[in-house]
């Protein structure tokens, strides 16, 4: 059985919507359901973090910035007692402090240690991955370029690991402000986790262009659950003429499901955090909707728009289903079960 979390569903859940839209007419309004969606194996860690946190210390339990960048989850875990503060030393000493599932940098643990905080680390294990490769990278005498966006909680604690060695590079203009490096400078380009897969891929071919000495990393960096996700939305974009992506303004790898439905044939798409924001005029003249969330995305939101687009007259639902996720991070050490 999949873990139940605060929201009485099922963080993984199998496909539970059953209809078939082939034979129907060409005019009857339809669905397709991206699989996989929603929770990933590092937001469904971070989010039990911050329960288990509760549970075992009880209220308050303060969390250093959003845990995962989802409205509905912050506001729940908030009304449960977590305390969501934009810096450590907002913290009273001795008190326990998630650090979220973006990660943190060397400067923030350190600023925790000093102010004897009870840390309790929920960085993604992939996001921690890279970390490690940014010290490995710079120990070995690297330039590293951190392809990124700009104020991103990630790319601030990535780049934290080495500031004096590694170069931000937001966007084609992110490329074009990086410096002249000498020749002989060994240079190699890392990623933030939650980027499309297709505009990174473009950001090192002008990286590549301008510094052909430019080493790749030994794998990619961008997370299992993003690839997937926007793997979905490509299958289904084509297909339909309004995609509607559920996930928060702040979330990086859902503001991309949104551009890679529009670049892969989606007539249109928009970005919800709730069924409610959904404007009827996008429906329209409309007869087939794609649904997709975002890796930090409870399956409760999807099935309220689901719900309102069945009460618009879109009862016919297909989930498509392009991989099978069955990743799973361990809790900090901190929350595991005792060992009988």
């Amino acid at each position: 059985m999949p873990r139940v979390d605060y929201l009485g569903t099922p963080h993984k859940p199998k496909s539970s919507y059953s209809s078939n839209v082939y034979g129907m007419s060409e005019h009857a309004k339809k669905v397709l359901l991206a699989a996989p969606r929603g929770y990933c194996a590092g937001v469904d860690r971070a989010v039990e973090t911050v329960e288990k946190a509760l549970a075992k210390y009880g209220a308050p339990v303060y969390v250093r910035k959003e845990i995962v960048h989802n409205r509905y989850v912050v506001d729940t875990l908030r009304e449960r007692g977590a305390i969501f503060v934009d810096e450590t030393d907002e913290v009273p000493e001795g008190a326990h402090l998630v650090f979220s599932a973006h990660g943190v940098s060397p400067a923030v643990h350190a600023e925790a240690r000093q102010l004897s905080l009870q840390t309790l680390d929920a960085t993604c294990p992939l996001v921690t991955k890279v970390h490690n490769e940014v010290k490995r990278f710079a120990r070995q005498g690297y330039q590293i370029l951190l392809i990124g966006h700009e104020g991103h909680e990630e790319v601030e604690g990535t780049a934290g690991e080495a500031p004096e060695v590694t170069h931000l590079v937001d966007g084609v203009e992110g490329v074009r402000a990086l410096p002249d490096f000498p020749e002989d400078t060994k240079l190699i380009w890392l990623s933030q986790t939650t980027l499309s897969v297709d505009e990174t891929m473009t950001i090192v071919k002008l990286l590549q262009e301008r510094f052909p000495h430019l080493e790749n990393p030994p794998s990619d960096d961008i997370c299992y659950a993003t690839q997937n996700r926007q793997v979905a939305v490509k299958a289904i974009a084509p297909e339909v003429q309004l995609m509607i992506v559920v996930g928060s303004q702040n979330s990086s790898n859902s503001k991309r499901l949104v551009e890679v439905a529009l670049q892969n044939g989606a007539e249109a798409s928009h970005l919800v955090d709730y069924a409610s924001q959904i404007d009827d005029v996008w429906l329209e003249g409309v007869t087939s909707v794609g649904v997709t969330s975002g890796a930090s995305v409870p399956e409760i939101l999807v099935r309220d728009v689901l719900e309102y687009l069945a009460n618009h007259g879109f009862t016919e639902i297909q989930e498509i289903t392009t991989a099978s996720e069955k990743i799973t991070f361990a809790l900090p050490r901190e929350l595991r079960p005792a060992r009988t």
